[in-house]
């Protein structure tokens, strides 16, 4: 899995320091959104040819990992 987490990258000098798919200006909210948006995985493979199975994969681990942490409530 930390293989997975090896295809994000994070540039501050590339799309604003978000983070991104192996360097390109591919962000992982730019593939979250298309899931979000009811793409299946090969749609969004057909979509952004320039995307591997693996890197949908490691979008959707790092967005889990982002946000696997406690919710304080007052």
């Amino acid at each position: 899995m930390s293989d997975l987490l090896g295809r994000i990258t994070v540039n501050p000098k590339q799309c604003g320091g978000r983070p991104c798919i192996r360097g390109m200006r591919i962000r992982v909210s730019d593939v979250l959104d298309l899931f979000a948006a009811e793409l299946s995985a090969e749609q969004i493979l057909e979509e952004m040819p320039d995307l591997e199975a693996d890197d949908l994969k490691a979008a959707l681990l790092y967005a889990s990992r982002k946000l696997n942490h406690p919710v304080l409530v007052a």
